[in-house]
């Protein structure tokens, strides 16, 4: 049998990783400034997280919600530390699409509405309704009878024109746009945001699958405001590797038995990976070290000659170019050994592990700027 060929992949094989550093199944070893996905939180292999992995797969590795699971609670509890969420709880299940299916699901419980704001260039997952909201060219017919309204960002008078209909469920934006180019929304925009979404009884989601856990500097990047969202959703670094998605959920809604549900969310094996992640994150004051690595990188790459942009926060970067950077990906990984990402066709996504350093920094920032000396004027 052979896979259903859907991901174009480059032709490297990583069979080690450590840290930030990856090695393939040549011994060759490179730099891992994407984090396969910026899932990779706290770095490839951390002894700790392995050890209590390892530890709980010995005991119990899975059973389902239908039974007691301490640690569910301990999970919470941690989240609770490191977010400042002590009023909010949590539901636990395995993608960050699942958490925003479940996020909508809520928001049209709460207000008996269906439709969803969305904003261009926005990413929220590949299921039914997740796909819809998101800012894709090709959309599966199946996905177009979600009722879905797509606006600029940052754009507040199509806010208040959408929500004051009273039409709407909720408005979904990202803390950091992650695939859409790595753009932040403005500050002033997404108070007012919040303002109107309470003004009209419309919930807010804020979707941190990928700018949460820390990347930016903050525990989410909406808290560089002062927003409290009804909804907050997450995935992508919590569990480092083993899948975890879940949503943080404001006092104002009522929980009812069967309301929503997962066989796998919250797992025994997903709790311990959680908190394996949680725990790290303190000990090793990863959220300073976000901050201040990425703002040592921005500076250096601010001064390389042929990126035409820096945008984001903390280690969620993008570098927009004036040409398409495929080639320049592949010069960067087959001739520097530097993993990075991509977002449409101009930007380089820079999401390495939490982990890394200013020698790592200075890593990719020599590689670019190799390269560009190098190609610029072919590109």
């Amino acid at each position: 049998m052979n896979l259903f060929d859907v991901y174009p992949s480059f032709n490297v094989e990583p069979v080690k990783g450590e840290g930030p550093y990856i090695w393939d199944k040549n011994g060759k070893k490179y730099v891992d400034f994407y984090g396969g996905h910026a899932v990779m939180s706290i770095g490839h292999s951390h002894p700790h997280y392995v050890q209590k992995i390892e530890s709980q797969l010995r005991q119990l590795g899975f059973y389902s919600n239908s039974t007691q699971n301490p640690l569910q609670e301990a999970f919470a509890q941690k989240l609770t530390q490191m977010s400042g969420y002590s009023d909010y709880r949590l539901f636990l299940c395995n993608t960050g699409a699942e958490a925003n299916e479940s996020a909508f699901t809520l928001a049209s419980h709460q207000t008996g509405r269906r439709k969803i704001l969305t904003f261009t260039k926005g990413f929220h997952g590949r299921t039914s309704a997740a796909r819809s909201v998101t800012d894709l060219p090709k959309v599966a017919s199946v996905n177009a009878q979600h009722e879905v309204a797509k606006i600029p960002l940052n754009d507040l008078y199509a806010v208040q024109k959408h929500l004051q209909t009273q039409e709407f469920a909720a408005v979904i934006i990202e803390g950091v746009q992650g695939f859409g180019g790595v753009y932040v929304p403005n500050s002033q925009f997404v108070e007012q945001l919040a303002q109107v979404c309470k003004a009209t009884q419309t919930v807010l989601i804020l979707d941190e699958i990928q700018s949460g856990y820390g990347r930016t500097g903050k525990f989410f990047a909406h808290q560089y405001t002062s927003i409290r969202p009804d909804v907050i959703t997450m995935a992508k670094g919590m569990g480092n590797g083993f899948p975890i998605g879940g949503m943080l959920i404001s006092p104002e809604f009522t929980p009812w038995k069967g309301m929503l549900g997962t066989t796998f969310g919250g797992n025994h094996l997903a709790c311990v990976a959680g908190l394996a992640v949680l725990e790290i994150i303190a000990q090793e004051n990863l959220m300073r070290n976000a901050e201040k690595v990425g703002q040592y990188l921005k500076q250096k790459l601010d001064t390389i000659a042929g990126i035409k942009e820096v945008r984001g926060k903390g280690l969620m970067i993008g570098l927009e170019f004036d040409f398409p950077v495929q080639a320049l990906r592949e010069q960067l990984l087959y001739e520097h050994q530097v993993f990075t990402g991509i977002s449409g066709t101009h930007v380089l996504r820079i999401l390495p592990p939490l982990t890394i350093t200013p020698h790592d920094a200075d890593w990719l920032v020599n590689a670019l700027q190799s390269v560009l000396c190098q190609t610029v004027i072919n590109y």
